[in-house]
C-alpha cells in the first residue's frame, strides 16, 4: 500500500505586496472659497432632515465655502423601501446609483469644487464617490477635524 501523504508546500506569498495607501482625507480648510454641494442620506423615520441639512450648510459656510446646492436621499418613503430603511442604498456609494448620477450632474452644472455628505463615509465610499463626482468628497465628521 502506498501512502497518500500530502507534501508540505512553502507558505504562499501575500497577494497584495503593494505598500498600503496613505489615507488622505480632504481637509476642511480646503473648502475656503469653494462652491460646495451638501448631501444627506436619511431614513423616512427622520423628520428633522431639513434642519440637519441647514446645520450642515451653516457649518460649511462657517469654513468660508459657499453652498450652491443640496441633495437629499430618503429611504423608506416607498412601500418597498420600508423594510430596508436603515441600510444604505449601496455599500459602494451610500446613495443609490441614480442619486449619485444626479449629484454628479448638479456638481457639473454648478461648478462646485467639493461635495460634503452629512453622513459618515468609509474610505472606499469616499474614493468611489470622488471618482464618480470628479471632485473631493468630505463627510461632516471631517469638518470637525
Amino acid at each position: 500500500m502506498k501512502s497518500h501523504r500530502r507534501l508540505r508546500r512553502g507558505r504562499r506569498p501575500a497577494r497584495n505586496t503593494r505598500p498600503p495607501k496613505e489615507r488622505s482625507h480632504p481637509s476642511p480648510a480646503g473648502l475656503t472659497g469653494r462652491d460646495v454641494l451638501v448631501v444627506g442620506y436619511f431614513s423616512a423615520r427622520q423628520k428633522r432632515y431639513a434642519a440637519l441639512m441647514d446645520e450642515l450648510a451653516d457649518a460649511v459656510t462657517a469654513l468660508g465655502a459657499r453652498v450652491v446646492g443640496r441633495s437629499v436621499q430618503r429611504r423608506g418613503v416607498s412601500d418597498g423601501g420600508v423594510k430596508a430603511m436603515d441600510r444604505p442604498y449601496s455599500s459602494r456609494t451610500l446613495v443609490s446609483a441614480g442619486k449619485a448620477r444626479e449629484i454628479a450632474r448638479a456638481r457639473a452644472e454648478s461648478g462646485a469644487g467639493a461635495v460634503v455628505f452629512l453622513n459618515p463615509l468609509t474610505d472606499h465610499q469616499r474614493n468611489v464617490l470622488a471618482e464618480i463626482l470628479g471632485c473631493p468628497v468630505l463627510s461632516s465628521i471631517d469638518l470637525r477635524a
